[in-house]
């Protein structure tokens, strides 16, 4: 097991080598003053706090000072920690796709595209045909805000949005991820998470079901489509035993990433009070999930 000391200084070489190559060019500059910590060091410390599962902010800011002060000899003030973490939300995603660049997708190109609910309030405390929502929760494009929508998967309604994610089957790394409305049509996810892909293969569930949309994806996008059994599929299998024994093996996967960000990461229980602090926590956890993945096979570019 490696020493949490240790750790930090591996992520903190992982986050620094990308700010060195290309980072710094990506993140533009904002009209405020100098930061007493570096944007390096903000990021690290942010991932870290997920990966570590600390749960409150002001508990993660203590340890660092009490802990680590003598690797992060400036600690950052709560409004310096909380304002320039949310500017960097973008830096979160580079840091993911940077990550990824050198793991090629697996070979076939199988994966998963699934969605999952991310809700900002429990459905029994809304009131209101708009349930509650405020400019506070409006996206930044048309007709991304918080309403009601319904999980099929797990049975209850849900106040916020959802994410959608595209996942490699063989691999389990999230590909492409979306906040989209909680009440969407899962098919339109599905063309957002695929822009710009070409001959894959999907496994997805019953939400994703339609002739047309799957022929037109076949035909413009070489894109095959296979849905896991419904209900009535699995109570009377009607397939052959290979594409059964295919599903019964990676259905569950990205179920397993939906698990993992919920269980560990808390992707539910976000805290957020604004659509800007849920975009920057749930792009943390999906960097800090991605790095899971990946350092301990030595695959982070260093």
């Amino acid at each position: 097991m490696v020493p949490t000391e240790d750790w930090l200084i591996r992520l903190y070489v992982a986050v620094d080598t990308w700010w060195q190559g290309e980072g710094r060019g990506q993140i533009p500059k904002r009209p405020a003053p100098a930061p007493v910590m570096s944007a390096p060091e903000r990021l690290t410390l942010a991932l870290a706090r997920k990966f570590l599962e600390r749960r409150s902010e002001r508990a993660w800011r203590a340890e660092v000072v009490a802990d680590w002060r003598h690797l992060f000899p400036a600690g950052p003030t709560p409004s310096e920690w909380n304002r320039r973490t949310r500017w960097r939300w973008g830096a979160f995603e580079a840091l993911r796709a940077f990550w990824l660049r050198p793991v090629p997708i697996a070979p076939g190109g199988r994966e998963a595209i699934d969605t999952a609910p991310l809700p900002i309030k429990h459905a029994s405390r809304v009131r209101g045909m708009a349930g509650g929502t405020s400019c506070a929760w409006a996206g930044p494009a048309d007709q991304l805000v918080a309403r009601f929508g319904s999980c099929a998967a797990l049975d209850r309604w849900c106040s916020g949005f959802r994410l959608g994610l595209r996942i490699g089957l063989t691999d389990g790394l999230i590909r492409g991820w979306a906040i989209v409305p909680a009440a969407v049509d899962e098919r339109r996810v599905a063309d957002g998470l695929l822009e710009g892909e070409r001959d894959s293969h999907l496994l997805t569930d019953q939400g994703f079901r339609s002739a047309t949309w799957a022929r037109d994806g076949n035909e413009t996008l070489n894109v095959h489509v296979l849905l896991a059994p419904s209900k009535r599929d699995r109570a009377a299998p009607t397939r052959p035993d290979t594409p059964r024994a295919f599903i019964a093996t990676f259905r569950n996967r990205i179920e397993a990433i939906n698990e993992t960000l919920k269980d560990r990461f808390h992707l539910e229980a976000h805290a957020a009070k604004q659509f800007g602090g849920l975009l920057t926590r749930t792009a943390a956890k999906i960097a800090t999930a991605t790095f899971a993945k990946l350092w301990p096979l030595d695959l982070i570019p260093t």
